[in-house]
């Protein structure tokens, strides 16, 4: 048996772990055994059918019991034979089959029957869907979707540099005796030192893109729709079709099928055409008139089909590109038609009306949860309405933006408006009515529905049955902040004041409670950490409550009651909220808090709130060993299991005192319970009071303690953010168990540790401030970037709220242009016709929202844009930026423009081409042209429904992998891989967690060829649902080289480290520590192909960048130096081999001691190598003293094996297999 240690993957799978923890309801996670056993009940054994299609050979099917027929349709519209296919009928024994139902409650249905496909007659809704179908076959290689950000499709390039899907491809063919050689040489800005960081390259050109021209034009005709006496001939629409061969058609699309009909552009006469080619599908009518067609369609279908399905399936949230070329736009009935009809707010698969979002988002949380398929599908419903529900209000954000919706409050000025779009409410972050006025205005109106969206996804995840939130979803869009809400039923026939029967409307001027939601929210009040509490009303009564006063509850005309406005679920930061007359902790004070912040709504992070509470319960471990010894029933009755798990799974100590009737044990709880700040005298449960501090709430005089307690809990939540958490972040930072790689990644650092952004100013001075500061230059670097571009989002924000429709892609090249470029006299331009349309539309009425129509922004220059950063930094982050212009900026902290272009964009939506490489640095011109901005997008935030189950096993999966037992942990991991496609699909996040550790299981137990597929899909996925370059994606392209290497593929191994290094190299340059390892692995890989001199550039590479973060007495520094020693051998210059070696080996011998194997292993070598030396000095001297006539023993200069590079290349990434033997495999199980 083998165990392993996995100490490479750690930092990002704990970071996806992270991320996944909720503090849920407790019901959702049954035993593991019990979930064992329903697994196996919902896995019943699938079973083989055979279908017959019209014109096809009858084909077996493989189906399981649970799908429903519909998923057999689907099967067929994607079957290369078949899928041409949309109108028809499954058939058993002459029965036609119901699509929704499951195939196991079909009678007759067996091993062997056989279904008949039975075409049926059109309606227009069918015809519709069967143009549309063969639209998307004929767009089915076509990026222009996932570059334009569309229907989720999002873009993958894997596939590039493996030459398609990674069968034997890629594996060196011998010629006779010796091996085929493979062309190494990577270009030339891939290489260590290079400073040329080329764009182009990012999307590099596939092959199977190029289009292949079916149709020229397939487009609705403008006869439609057809007149009454022809609908009586069963007429439905008319298509205009122009072919490859420019035959100009017209179509007819009836009950019957397809035909030519004798239309012409100008002429009417919808009779059929001599011959008419009547045909059931379009694709067989166009076949029939078209070789070109035919043939090409042909081929197209074969394309599609062998692309992996992981390039094809949809993702459920949308991923845009910050990058495209220049795409052609075609005609395109289908993209037409939606333009017109999405604005309307109706969509075509719920016939004849709007999706009532709130209802679908409300019914699908109240599905029964009793046993593990019943949560699979609860959950797969919830997550299925969210993304969708995420999918319409960001375009219906959109569309507001644009100026596409009517306000439900059209003679409002702009900014005050109010939207309702395919039943979603829409309101924008700007400060209405003063509504905001005592906490920061429109400041603090910008910040409130990201707390709000925060909330919510805290109530979501407690999950509590009958309390119910509204889908809220929030939109950035062109420098407006968007929130769309689902409407609770009634809500719009009455005013606000009669609808809210708990909570306060006026910040708790007027509060009122109701008994029914203080029970619902007594139940959210644990998990949440929220105190009950009272406050005084306008009448001075005591009003109870279990939340902060904004939330306010309504019973909805579904007399469902809902809660909203949760913007204060978690406390008030008081580092960022000066009171009067309160001090702050000294730890707070030394570093300069409180600070005054933009609005009053600074509130801390749930992971703060958890990370504080467990903090403050560890200290009192000495009283619970306490009583765990002094009675043996407590010890083997109640205290088990790690202390800390004993403290968060919440183990009541009060269990305990009853036990204990001596009152010293009992004062003993009662002094721990003082200590942590519980809310109990026999339990530890910390809670907080989220009014504390709120303008405007009043408490009771008998209070006064007990608020006294909770401020004080506050200031020291507040002291433990910058005491503790921020600390641990740059220690993780500084020992590399956390590895930012650019701004959102460290973003998501801070965030699991309850680090708000706002303190980014405070972790880069913490950081500059540390000793080993040259160690976390890397970290400093990537901070200060994304300090930058933060200031410079909040200044795009305003300056694109003056910018018209227009002008808008002059205005995005001007701002770019004074932010990156060093050429100092970027004038924008402003086109003359353009300012006679601006005249024009001052008239109009329904402007942009807020803005006015000026041209301001024309005026903005590059040295305003940075003085306006500088101080941008200094009153939001307080930290002192010091640089006047880009160039300062690149020279001072070691930035690259191309890393701040990437971070700007993807912050701000902005989409810029990519046919050209952008001159940044010329002083003459500037480096954007208006040509350059191709789209801005929408930056959406919103709430990811988890798939607990799943997680579960996730989890458990891991922990037995920790502990040794490799197989139970793939099977608990495949079958929680199961889970998560149950609930999400094919595509997302977690999934591609999950497969990455499948696929080094896979490796560790042997399979590779199973580790290879399982991170093939790992890559597309992390390309899919990431983006092309995130530091995920990176990661994968790093493990599925490993894994192409060990099965042989040593080419694509290379393309793919090169494909990574390049991307590291846009994403964050080259100076940071996992350049090291991806270094480290080039250079193996090219010492295996005997590279030597290209080998040696990258391993001296990554020994420099080791020493530089690990300290030159580290053990991964003496790897390097004998990775390097190695080559230098293969040349046969021992000298530097030698050199090198013993530098391993000093380190070795001070680190680990001479009895170490370690330094065993390197001093062996050294002798080995001083032999070698010794006997090519022999040889030399021979060759100088005798000529020709020397008598030379031939030495051996052998290149290394495979298997010892991949030994080598498993050590360096983490992978170290340590044989164990059987008795203590034995003795670990029974511990």
């Amino acid at each position: 048996m083998i165990a392993k240690l996995m100490n490479g993957d750690a930092s990002h799978d704990q970071a996806e772990e992270a991320d996944s923890k909720q503090d849920g309801n407790a019901d959702a996670d049954p035993a593991e055994d019990a979930n064992e056993q329903e697994v196996i009940v919902i896995q019943d054994t699938g079973f083989t059918v055979k279908i017959q299609a019209p014109g096809t050979e009858p084909f077996d099917l493989q189906v399981s019991p649970q799908e429903m027929v519909q998923e057999i349709h689907q099967v067929l519209m994607d079957r290369e034979d078949t899928c041409h296919r949309t109108c028809f009928s499954l058939q058993l024994d002459g029965n036609v089959l119901d699509n929704f139902a499951e195939l196991k409650s079909i009678e007759g249905l067996q091993e062997g029957s056989l279904l008949k496909v039975v075409e049926e007659p059109y309606t227009v809704r069918e015809a519709r869907i069967h143009v549309r179908h063969i639209r998307d076959l004929l767009k089915s290689l076509d990026p222009s979707d996932a570059y334009n950000g569309v229907d989720c499709n999002s873009l993958s390039f894997l596939s590039v540099f493996t030459d398609g899907d990674l069968g034997d491809t890629g594996k060196r063919k011998k010629k006779g005796n010796e091996l085929e050689q493979i062309d190494c040489t990577p270009p030339e800005h891939i290489l260590p030192g290079s400073k040329e960081r080329p764009l182009v390259p990012l999307q590099p050109q596939n092959k199977d893109w190029k289009p292949m021209q079916c149709l020229k034009v397939l487009t609705m005709s403008g006869w439609n729709p057809p007149p009454g006496n022809r609908k009586m001939h069963g007429d439905l629409m008319y298509l205009y079709i122009v072919t490859v061969e420019d035959r100009h058609v017209s179509i007819t699309a009836s009950t019957r099928g397809f035909y030519l009909n004798q239309s012409t552009t100008y002429v009417f006469n919808p009779k059929p055409a001599n011959p008419s080619f009547l045909s059931h599908s379009l694709v067989e009518l166009l076949s029939q008139i078209s070789a070109a067609f035919k043939k090409n369609f042909t081929a197209l279908q074969k394309k599609r089909v062998q692309r992996h399905p992981f390039e094809r399936i949809a993702t459920p949230f949308q991923v845009y590109s910050w990058t495209a070329p220049q795409i052609d736009h075609a005609m395109d009935c289908v993209r037409a038609e939606d333009a017109y009809t999405s604005r309307l707010g109706y969509e075509e698969h719920i016939p004849g009306q709007t999706r009532d979002w709130n209802e679908e988002l409300q019914t699908t949380r109240e599905l029964s949860r009793k046993n593990l398929p019943e949560r699979l599908l609860r959950e797969r419903a919830i997550f299925k309405v969210h993304s969708d529900f995420a999918a319409a209000a960001m375009r219906g954000a959109m569309a507001v933006i644009d100026g596409n919706v009517m306000a439900i409050n059209p003679g409002e000025e702009t900014r005050m408006q109010m939207f309702i779009w395919n039943n979603i409410f829409f309101s924008l972050g700007f400060d209405v009515r003063d509504h905001y006025r005592e906490l920061g205005g429109d400041a603090a109106a910008h910040a409130a529905p990201t707390n709000d969206l925060n909330g919510v996804r805290a109530y979501s995840a407690v999950d509590v049955e009958g309390l119910y939130t509204l889908g809220t979803v929030v939109v950035d869009y062109r420098g407006y902040r968007v929130t769309a809400q689902s409407i609770i039923p009634g809500i719009l026939e009455r005013e606000q004041e009669q609808s809210v029967i708990y909570g306060s409307i006026d910040f708790g001027k007027t509060v009122v409670s109701h008994p029914k939601y203080l029970e619902l929210l007594e139940k959210t009040s644990r998990p949440l950490k929220v105190q009950r509490h009272a406050v005084l009303n306008e009448k001075d009564t005591a009003v109870e409550l279990c939340s902060s006063v904004e939330c306010k509850g309504i019973i909805g005309n579904d007399g469902r009651h809902y809660i909203l406005d949760l913007l204060r679920t978690f406390p008030p930061d008081l580092n960022y909220l000066p009171v009067e007359g309160e001090e702050l902790a000294p730890e707070s004070q030394k570093l300069g808090f409180p600070r005054q912040h933009r609005h009053r709504l600074a509130c801390l992070r749930q992971e703060l709130i958890e990370a504080f509470v467990e903090h403050r319960l560890v200290p009192e471990r000495g009283c619970v060993q306490m009583f765990s010894t002094r009675t043996s029933a407590v010890s083997k009755g109640f205290v088990k299991g790690p202390f800390k798990e004993l403290l968060v799974n919440w183990m009541h100590f009060n269990i305990l005192c009853n036990i204990f009737t001596d009152p010293k044990s009992r004062e003993v709880v009662l002094n721990a319970c003082k200590a942590v700040g519980s809310i109990s005298n026999t339990s530890f449960d910390i809670r907080f009071n989220p009014d504390i501090f709120s303008p405007g709430v009043r408490f009771s005089d008998d209070s006064t303690e007990d608020i006294q307690k909770q401020k004080q809990l506050l200031k020291d939540a507040a002291a433990f953010l910058v005491s503790c958490q921020v600390p641990s972040f740059v220690k993780d930072c500084l020992d590399h168990s956390s590895l930012p790689m650019d701004g959102a990644t460290m973003t998501e650092g801070l965030h699991q540790r309850g680090i708000n952004m706002r303190y980014l100013g405070t972790v880069l001075e913490f950081v500059d401030n540390m000793p080993a500061k040259a160690q976390l230059e890397h970290i400093y670097r990537i901070g200060i970037g994304e300090l930058i571009t933060r200031c410079a989002k909040h200044i795009f924000k305003t300056y694109l709220q003056g910018v018209e429709l227009s002008a808008l892609s002059a205005a995005v090249s001007h701002f770019l242009n004074c932010l990156l470029s060093s050429f100092l006299d970027a004038v924008a331009h402003l086109p003359a016709d353009e300012l006679v349309s601006r005249r024009k539309n001052r008239k109009r009425r329904n402007r942009v929202p807020g803005g006015g129509d000026n041209t301001a922004w024309a005026s903005l220059t590059p040295s305003e844009l940075w003085k306006n950063i500088t101080s941008e930094a200094q009153s939001y982050y307080h930290f002192n930026l010091q640089c006047e212009s880009v160039d300062q900026a690149v020279e001072k902290y070691g930035l690259q423009k191309i890393t701040l272009l990437r971070e700007i964009s993807i912050k701000t939506g902005i989409q810029v081409i990519l046919i050209k490489e952008y001159n940044f640095d010329s002083r003459h011109k500037p480096a954007f042209t208006e040509e350059d901005i191709l789209n801005i997008f929408p930056v959406v935030k919103h709430v990811n429904p988890k798939a607990s189950d799943a997680f579960h096993f996730f989890q458990s999966g891991q922990a037995k992998v920790q502990q040794g037992f490799l197989k139970e942990g793939c099977e608990l991991i495949s079958e929680a891989l199961n889970l998560f496609n149950n609930v999400y699909g094919a595509m997302h996040v977690e999934i591609c967690a999950c497969l990455r550790l499948l696929a080094r299981l896979n490796y560790i137990m042997g399979d590779h060829p199973e580790a290879l597929s399982n991170q093939q899909k790992a890559v597309l996925m992390s390309e899919r649902v990431l983006g092309i370059e995130h530091p995920n994606t990176i990661q994968e392209y790093m493990h599925l080289a490993l894994y192409c290497f060990a099965n042989g593929q040593l080419s694509t191994a290379l393309k793919l480290l090169y494909r990574a290094r390049y991307l590291m190299l846009v994403v964050c340059g080259e100076d940071h520590p996992e350049m090291a390892l991806l270094d480290s692995n080039i250079g193996l890989v090219l010492h295996g192909v005997m590279e030597y001199d290209l080998s040696l550039r990258f391993l001296e590479n990554a020994l420099a960048i080791n020493s530089k973060y690990h300290g030159p007495r580290s053990l991964k520094v003496a790897l390097s130096h004998h990775l390097v020693a190695r080559v230098y051998e293969s040349k046969a210059e021992f000298r530097s081999a030698l050199q090198h070696e013993k530098e391993g080996y000093t380190i070795y011998k001070n680190q680990v001691g001479e009895a170490h194997e370690k330094t065993k292993e390197s001093s062996e070598y050294l002798k080995y190598l001083t032999q070698q030396a010794v006997a090519l000095q022999r040889t030399m001297n021979e060759i100088y003293k005798n000529g020709s006539n020397a008598s030379i023993m031939p030495l051996k200069f052998t290149a290394p094996s495979m298997a010892s590079v991949l030994e080598q290349l498993n050590i360096i990434n983490g992978i170290i297999f340590i044989p164990l033997r059987t008795a203590f495999i034995q003795n670990i199980k029974k511990i």
